[in-house]
């Protein structure tokens, strides 16, 4: 703040004045009058001396944060100035992103982006797109186009252009490998990593386009590619062409690394190269993870690979896929244990005790489990030179031993669980049986019409096919994982269930960033759309990290975080300050509690606004 006053007039009037910079814009408030000179002498002898006092109060009061009188004018007639666009805009700025900064600023992507554009002639600055369509995917996800025409609502109003934005997701995707790999290791400055236990899991993402991607030839190789929009097996149930996403995840929900392939890829088939590419990363140190998915990512080759190395693997087994020796040891009512205390239990005791009874609810809520020994010989791809009986040699395929033991559950709760949802499907079968033909409806594994068989020798009779139902319910209450580890049932099986985090990642990327449908046609925008995203979600997973280890006595869902992060706006108040527009929450104090930015206040000075936009605050 400083003096300001007419220096030719013979009676000036002295005012506080103010600089206030709004993005490139300087504007100068006269913000409290002190007194007319003639007015100052008769309480002083020396007026501007006394004045310029006054603005040294101004700014100690100022630097201490104790509260300054201001003096505004509003002029109710003003009216509002025309901008001359088609439609009005909100002036409201967000300042809820600076949180999504430090975490940016601490992981140094900047300083990637400075070290591959250190040689290139770039008129712009790549890392500010990707930071700010960072942001946007989080805040309010929309298209490249929609996400630039928004940028205006960011406190620091960015300035780049649209084709900005599509030669940085062209730059990103020339260093795709590297990017994916600095983020991991860079994370590990913000959080300590647990990479002991790496969650594996593959889902699809549609996108607006009428057709598939044709195959496509290397110009240097000569190879043969198949396009990367694809028809597949849709996990959104649209039509549209689909790209894969596989995604491997610490046991903190935080992503590790990620791999994009055509839509109609195998899941299986993603799984080891990806995996080959974490173990280079993670170097000798921590290459000897537990490798952690479902049942669609186990094949035996997969288990096979993970019991090299030093890895491990614990993987869901579907029982019903079991061999028939399996199933019949699955089935043998004999060498249960309960979780709880390891004591022998039966299954036909666990089926039919009275749940009612207060005494057995310990029980209702316990469960089974029994160790069957699954070792298995597997194909490995390779010959060998066998000799006869008869002295001569013949090439037969090589087998390799996997050690592996199959641990089963059974409960009580999740039978009932799963013969309720029966139930009702049994339900709408009777329901298809009086109202139509079966046949119009498309069979599946887990459609309702599987309940529903033509009657013996007839072609137009149906009826419910109880055959199906009763071997279904055999398999009510129990689950299976398979695995190499000896070590205690218990922490096996609390491995397994933290996999709902990575198929939580999926939710956030596809929900809450909106992250399909996508609207790029080539291949390299396409992954570099992605690696926008997965950007988003390493930030998101490492705020919620943090804001979850800073206070346990709360559970802030990801709807709480971001729509407080959203709400976060400031209104300019004539150039002068800004004034929150928000309110105080349980998320705001966390964040205050982890980041100390001060944006708990209800009014800010733009300079001190600025301030927070710095790396090195």
């Amino acid at each position: 703040m400083k003096l300001w006053y007419d220096k030719k007039s013979k009676d000036p009037i002295y005012y506080v004045q103010i600089g206030v910079r709004n993005g490139k814009k300087v504007t100068s408030k006269n913000i409290a009058r002190i007194g007319k000179h003639s007015e100052l002498l008769k309480i002083t002898d020396d007026p501007l001396t006394y004045a310029k006092e006054q603005v040294a109060k101004y700014n100690e009061e100022t630097k201490t944060n104790i509260k300054v009188d201001m003096e505004v004018h509003l002029d109710f007639a003003e009216k509002i100035k025309s901008t001359g666009n088609a439609a009005s805009a909100s002036t409201l700025k967000n300042i809820g992103y600076l949180y999504l900064q430090r975490l940016y600023y601490q992981l140094e992507i900047d300083k990637f982006f400075n070290d591959i554009t250190r040689n290139r002639k770039i008129s712009f600055k790549p890392d500010i797109v990707n930071r700010f369509m960072t942001y946007s995917r989080i805040l309010d996800p929309d298209s490249k186009l929609g996400s630039f025409e928004k940028l205006n609502t960011f406190y620091e109003e960015p300035v780049f252009d649209y084709q900005h934005i599509m030669r940085t997701m062209d730059l990103m995707y020339e260093h795709y490998n590297e990017y994916i790999e600095y983020l991991y290791k860079a994370s590990g400055k913000v959080l300590k990593r647990n990479t002991a236990i790496c969650y594996y899991d593959c889902t699809n993402f549609y996108c607006e386009a009428e057709s598939q991607d044709p195959d496509y030839v290397d110009e240097i190789t000569g190879e043969v590619f198949t396009g990367l929009r694809q028809y597949g097996f849709a996990k959104d149930h649209k039509p549209n062409p689909l790209v894969e996403m596989g995604l491997f995840m610490d046991t903190n929900g935080i992503p590790i690394s990620m791999c994009i392939t055509p839509g109609n890829t195998s899941e299986q088939t993603t799984a080891i190269p990806l995996e080959k590419e974490l173990v280079k990363m993670f170097g000798e140190e921590k290459s000897k993870f537990i490798y952690c998915a479902d049942a669609g990512l186990s094949s035996y080759h997969i288990r096979n690979f993970n019991s090299m190395g030093g890895r491990a693997f614990v993987v869901t087994q579907s029982v019903k896929k079991l061999s028939d020796v399996l199933k019949q040891a699955v089935f043998n009512d004999c060498d249960y244990r309960l979780l709880s205390d390891d004591s022998p239990v039966s299954i036909e005791v666990l089926k039919t005790f009275d749940k009612k009874d207060e005494m057995n609810r310990p029980l209702y809520e316990d469960k089974a489990y029994k160790i069957i020994e699954a070792n298995t010989l597997l194909d490995v791809g390779l010959y060998e030179e066998k000799v006869l009986n008869n002295g001569k040699t013949k090439k037969v395929k090589s087998k390799a031993a996997l050690k592996q033991h199959v641990i089963i559950t059974f409960s009580r709760k999740s039978m009932e669980y799963q013969r309720f949802i029966r139930n009702r499907q049994i339900e709408r079968a009777k329901k298809i049986l009086e109202k139509m033909d079966p046949d119009e409806y498309k069979k599946g594994p887990n459609d309702v019409t599987r309940f529903i068989k033509k009657v013996e020798y007839s072609d137009d009779k149906y009826e419910l096919d109880f055959e199906r139902i009763r071997e279904e319910e055999k398999y009510d209450g129990f689950y299976a994982i398979a695995t190499n580890l000896d070590d205690c049932v218990k922490d096996i099986l609390a491995i397994n269930e933290q996999r709902y985090q990575i198929e939580d990642c999926f939710r956030i990327l596809k929900t809450d960033f909106a992250s399909r449908p996508y609207f790029h046609r080539t291949r390299e925008r396409i992954i570099a759309h992605f690696m926008i995203c997965y950007t988003a979600l390493m930030i998101y997973r490492l705020l919620e990290v943090k804001l979850n280890r800073f206070d346990k006595s709360i559970h802030l869902t990801t709807r709480n975080i971001i729509e407080t992060l959203q709400n976060m706006q400031v209104a300019n108040i004539s150039d002068l300050c800004y004034s929150a527009q928000y309110t105080g929450s349980k998320t705001l104090s966390a964040l205050e509690g982890v980041f100390a930015l001060g944006l708990d206040k209800q009014y800010y000075l733009p300079k001190d606004l600025n301030k927070k936009c710095r790396k090195n605050l």
